[in-house]
């Protein structure tokens, strides 16, 4: 998803401080369902439409062990 607007920022502090801050509002309401792997990164581009920073959030999910729960069962 492309911001159409875009955002102005003051220096190289700002544009990573606004992608810190964006990558877990996006990544809150979509961590999948189906699997336990997901990435989401932000890349930032300057007027003239050039990359200047990206940054990733990753998430991962693992099973530990044998006694892993089936979807119907509750866990508690």
């Amino acid at each position: 998803m492309r911001d159409p607007v875009g955002h102005e920022c003051a220096g190289q502090e700002d544009i990573r401080n606004e992608a810190m801050r964006a990558l877990p509002e996006i990544a809150k309401g979509s961590i999948p369902e189906e699997g336990d792997n997901q990435a989401y990164t932000v890349t930032v581009r300057n007027e003239s439409n050039v990359t200047v920073y990206t940054a990733t959030l990753t998430f991962a999910g693992t099973w530990l062990g044998d006694d892993i729960p089936l979807a119907e069962e509750p866990f508690v």
